[in-house]
């Protein structure tokens, strides 16, 4: 399992994993046992590369108690707790902005993403964004801290999560196929994180719960539980809209670029909040796609081996065909490949109108029926014509339960694909 979450790879100096320091840690202990997962904008999967820390025979590093430096970044948002040890363990990928580890914490595993000084402003955008009124959500992923640590006079800025073993929705649908229910499910789930996000909430019990836009929704920012319960991460490029106050970097052109809606790649956005919010939304049906195109359900046939097995019993055996799944595909492969430039994808999306491909045998079943179009209402070239994230919760919610389902006792055999749990990155740049 891996915690996976960007395209991107460059190389950095790897942290000493012998190192024992004490994390600056905001929160209980028991947010720090909440088994979450870390996803960080600009990181690929590296299994060639990961590592494990070796504890060394005699421990000659003296404990640590880290301080946070006036520079850079802002103070924290509520007084320290506490200050628990925390060990790095496994180095799980690398990137642009660093690298990110699984460490522990106590008696729990976290996420560690460590950032260079050079890319502080992305670590302190993701910090004040996490540090919000009403940013604790069951499906956004959970916040347990910040570190700035000097290694080798280098000063090192910190980010804990806690930590998901099945990592990204990308790096799960490599390796899996998904029923009609956990499509359901996961798809519901992450729709429900990404509108509580969209959402205004004034009378928050934690205080005024500002409108965030993500700004880099794609499969590898929606992070699995061990139940499939998704939840969103890595809100380097997040911009929260506030009243009265500047909503802070609107450079529209940023994201990952098989992502962009036509707007940001037109260069041509309305810098307004619900302009940004669409932007999500046109993202969010890509990762639909990518849901759809590895749902067991995908030839109709389930919906044929219910109907058959309701009106003559459950008496005779019943051979139900898990379909035509296809290998896993990021959006737009088939269309501009593994490595699209920014040219790439504005003529296949803003010229041409292309959107990857609805597969025909989906429609005859009436759940993926039902979410091609919600896919499409998503991805519509109208910005103002998209679908919003409580809109789709809902419909996603109402296909699940107009779709039939073929209970255990009317199944023989089921037959699922097996697929290549080792396919190797699918881009190397935004």
């Amino acid at each position: 399992s891996a915690v996976v979450l960007c395209e991107v790879t460059c190389e950095s100096d790897q942290p000493n994993p012998d190192h024992q320091l004490c994390l600056t840690y905001f929160g209980s202990e028991r947010s720090a046992a909440s088994a979450l997962a870390f996803c960080w904008n600009g990181i690929s999967m590296n299994t060639g590369r990961m590592q494990e820390a070796r504890p060394s025979a005699k421990n000659n590093f003296p404990e640590i108690r880290t301080e946070l430096p006036q520079d850079p970044g802002p103070s924290p948002p509520s007084p320290i707790l506490g200050q628990k040890p925390l060990q790095l363990i496994e180095l799980k990928a690398r990137g642009r902005f660093g690298c990110v580890w699984k460490a522990q914490l106590l008696n729990e595993y976290v996420a560690v993403k460590i950032f260079p000084i050079q890319d502080k402003l992305s670590w302190q955008n993701e910090y004040e964004i996490y540090s919000v009124c009403g940013m604790k959500h069951d499906n956004v992923l959970q916040f347990i801290g910040v570190e700035k640590r000097n290694n080798n006079l280098d000063l090192e800025l910190w980010l804990i999560t806690a930590y998901h073993d099945k990592g990204s929705l990308t790096d799960y649908l490599k390796a899996n196929v998904v029923s009609w229910n956990e499509l359901c499910h996961i798809a519901q789930s992450a729709a429900r994180g990404l509108a509580y996000l969209h959402e205004d909430i004034p009378g928050h019990k934690d205080g005024h719960k500002p409108s965030i836009a993500h700004r880099d929704i794609k499969s590898k920012n929606v992070l699995l539980k061990n139940n499939l319960t998704a939840c969103i991460a890595d809100f380097g490029l997040a911009l929260k809209f506030e009243a009265g106050k500047s909503a802070g970097d609107t450079h529209g052109q940023v994201g990952t670029r098989r992502y962009m809606a036509p707007e940001v790649l037109e260069g041509a956005i309305n810098f307004q909040r619900d302009s940004f919010l669409r932007i999500d939304m046109y993202a969010f049906g890509l990762v639909l796609w990518e849901l759809a195109s590895r749902c067991t359900a995908a030839d109709g046939e389930a919906d044929a081996a219910a109907s058959s097995a309701s009106s003559r019993g459950a008496g005779l055996d019943l051979f139900v065909s898990a379909g035509p799944v296809d290998e896993y595909m990021l959006p737009f492969e088939e269309e501009v490949g593994q490595h699209p430039s920014l040219e790439d994808m504005q003529e296949v999306v803003v010229h041409k109108k292309l959107r990857p491909c609805l597969r025909d045998c989906w429609q005859k079943h009436t759940g993926l029926s039902m979410l091609c179009e919600t896919i499409e209402d998503c991805w519509d070239h109208e910005a103002e014509a998209r679908l919003s994230a409580g809109c789709v919760e809902e419909r996603i919610g109402q296909m699940q339960r107009q779709a039939p389902v073929i209970g255990p006792e009317e199944i023989v055999t089921v037959v699922t694909m097996v697929t290549n749990v080792d396919l190797p990155p699918k881009e190397s740049s935004l």
